[in-house]
């Protein structure tokens, strides 16, 4: 038998309760994967939206009524157009903690070997440390994207496919300045790179600092939708910052980026 309580006057059971405890999180959830981008302002525009058909319709306003209502119609199919690289961010959010995923609890007690492959992993993260601490000493700019459960999407048309073994003088040549592949990204996928000379998607996102150049906006860009990790080397002033869920670390050391790749490449 369901126990109710009241508040108000108005009667709740457990269920009601955990119901909007639920449908908080989830809003909390949008708003963070929302904060800082345009989406946001749009978000809140088609709130407003609501409110005014609410408005409209209380006060019997027939015309406005009708506009507000035949645009609320549309308005699931409008959401998920304009929202759509927002729905699948938070979806793979949400595959990250799924009961199979890599990084979910099940997977980490019962299948622990699974995924795992140290030696290999750390293999990575030690070239990558390498070279980037040189090109950091160097002043030599660089942009490495590191995809470890979603294979990164990117133009290939403006790509220099390559396919080879991941290894420091590998990378400082690619980014060399005499390099011809030295503009653009470089992707990392599984223990191979995969292409040089990438176009990523530059971020919108008003809240980033207005000093970082074009590596950093892009380096925003492609881990706000995807699960991947950038490192950005500064050209100007020979700092290390790294991107990751469209949040942007600057000038970290050495040490701190290779926690944070231990953490997703090995422990993640």
């Amino acid at each position: 038998m369901q126990e109710f309580f009241h508040f108000y006057g108005y009667r709740f059971n457990w269920l009601n309760v955990l119901d909007l405890a639920i449908v908080i999180l989830l809003v909390i959830q949008l708003y963070r994967l929302l904060k800082g981008s345009l989406a946001f302002n749009i978000f809140v525009g088609l709130l407003m939206v609501y409110l005014a058909y609410f408005i409209v319709e209380t006060l019997r306003m027939p015309i406005l009524t009708t506009i507000l209502q035949n645009f609320i119609n549309v308005g699931l199919i409008a959401i998920i157009i304009i929202f759509q690289p927002e729905i699948r961010k938070f979806l793979l959010v949400l595959g990250k903690k799924a009961p199979l995923s890599k990084d979910s609890f099940f997977t980490k007690l019962f299948l622990p070997d699974k995924f795992k492959s140290y030696k290999e992993e750390e293999n990575i993260i030690n070239e990558v440390i390498t070279a980037v601490g040189r090109m950091a000493g160097t002043r030599t700019g660089a942009l490495i994207v590191i995809a470890n459960t979603y294979r990164v999407k990117f133009d290939t048309a403006s790509s220099i496919a390559l396919d080879s073994n991941i290894n420091a003088k590998l990378l400082e040549s690619i980014f060399g300045k005499a390099s011809p592949l030295h503009d653009g990204a470089l992707i990392i996928v599984g223990n191979k790179i995969l292409a040089a000379k990438v176009i990523l998607p530059v971020s919108e996102n008003p809240n980033l600092p207005h000093r970082i150049g074009l590596r950093h906006r892009s380096a925003v860009g492609i881990t706000e939708h995807s699960d991947n990790v950038a490192i950005i080397v500064s050209e100007e002033r020979g700092t290390i910052s790294y991107a990751q869920d469209g949040n942007l670390v600057q000038d970290v050391s050495l040490e701190e980026l290779k926690v944070k790749l231990y953490e997703v490449l090995v422990d993640g």
